[in-house]
């Protein structure tokens, strides 16, 4: 009976540490089926395999690869109005499908994305076509894997663009400058480009993320896609930013001012003629002004075809200043002339009374 017992006892003892052993092996299986890199092992997504990398990610040529573009404003850093150029600073997403990447989230514990280096798989090549500069920003090292294929790839840019401006209302003036994506090459068949975000979305996310807007006001994003109407050429996605300058500074520094130097010139009248005070304030006011002129020739571009409104403004109270100058330079012209002439009037009915009580 005892031995019987010993006996239970002992095959109990083994059964219960059989079930502990298995317990623990299974934590420690499912503990190593938790990690980001049995995703990657699973999908052979190394540094050392390139293939990923090489091709666009479809299993049939003819199948396009859809891409979604997504643009937001985070700030207007500079509008350099005389050399035309657009520097913003933006926040771009591209997402896309890759037909060779896919997995179940319930063998890997719940898994459903990962982030990888962007050098290992393949990437859209696109382009801005207004970019005079290349972006100096690094960008991301990273991008973002779904369990259903989706890549996503996000990158922070600042760039320098060129833009068309349209000052002939300077400084009341709304400029529109674009910023046009598509890819060098691959056409229309093989990339199917689109915007994620239309206008008023685009416009609002913008309006949230604005950090910065330097001298100008942020109105509105618009987003248009021009499909290439031959196959090989590629789809563009136009992001149009429209911003108002605030004109207050321009206002204060420059309009003002000229408005005042008129004001000066046209009391200068109350000068009296008699002096050549009159004379040398008029020079200086109209020195100022053309001063000022010398400024605003600084910041409107050479190459425009249309003279500004600011432009004939100035032209126009330099015009009035110089017809004051040049009255001012007739009458006392007149004036002297005319005190000359008193003068040789006295002096010859002087000698003729002489000559006249002369014996």
């Amino acid at each position: 009976m005892g031995i019987c017992t010993f006996t239970g006892l002992a095959m109990l003892k083994m059964l219960a540490g059989f079930l502990l052993l298995l317990f623990i092996s299974d934590g420690i299986s499912s503990e190593q089926g938790c990690s980001y890199q049995n995703v990657l092992n699973y999908l052979n997504l190394t540094r050392s395999n390139e293939l990923f990398s090489m091709t666009r990610p479809v299993k049939n040529y003819n199948t396009p690869t859809h891409v979604s573009l997504e643009v937001l404003l985070y700030a207007i850093l500079d509008v350099v109005e005389k050399e035309q150029k657009f520097i913003p600073y933006v926040w771009t997403v591209m997402r896309w499908n890759n037909e060779y990447i896919s997995w179940d989230p319930n063998q890997f514990c719940g898994i459903d994305n990962v982030s990888i280096p962007t050098d290992i798989l393949w990437k859209p090549d696109l382009t801005i076509e207004e970019m005079t500069e290349k972006d100096k920003a690094p960008p991301s090292p990273y991008l973002t894997i779904s369990h259903e294929g989706d890549v996503e790839v996000q990158n922070d840019q600042v760039l320098v663009s060129t833009c068309m401006m349209h000052i002939y209302e300077f400084p009341f003036d709304i400029q529109s400058c674009s910023l046009s994506f598509k890819s060098v090459v691959h056409n229309a068949r093989e990339i199917k480009l689109y915007a994620s975000e239309n206008s008023s979305e685009a416009t609002e996310l913008s309006r949230e993320l604005m950090r910065t807007q330097y001298e100008w006001l942020f109105i509105n994003m618009s987003v248009s896609t021009n499909y290439a109407n031959k196959s090989a050429d590629p789809d563009v996605v136009i992001f149009t930013i429209n911003m108002k300058r605030r004109p207050i500074m321009y206002i204060v520094s420059f309009l003002l001012p000229v408005l005042f130097f008129l004001c000066l010139d046209l009391a200068s009248f109350m000068i009296s003629d008699s002096g050549g005070e009159k004379l040398s304030f008029k020079v200086t006011v109209l020195l100022a002004v053309t001063v000022l002129q010398l400024i605003l020739e600084k910041i409107l571009p050479s190459s425009s075809n249309i003279v500004p409104l600011i432009a004939l403004y100035c032209i126009g109270v330099f015009a009035l200043m110089m017809l004051s100058l040049l009255e001012t330079i007739l009458v006392m012209y007149l004036t002297g002339k005319d005190s000359q002439d008193n003068e040789t009037d006295g002096d010859q009915s002087l000698e003729s009374c002489n000559k006249d009580q002369a014996p």
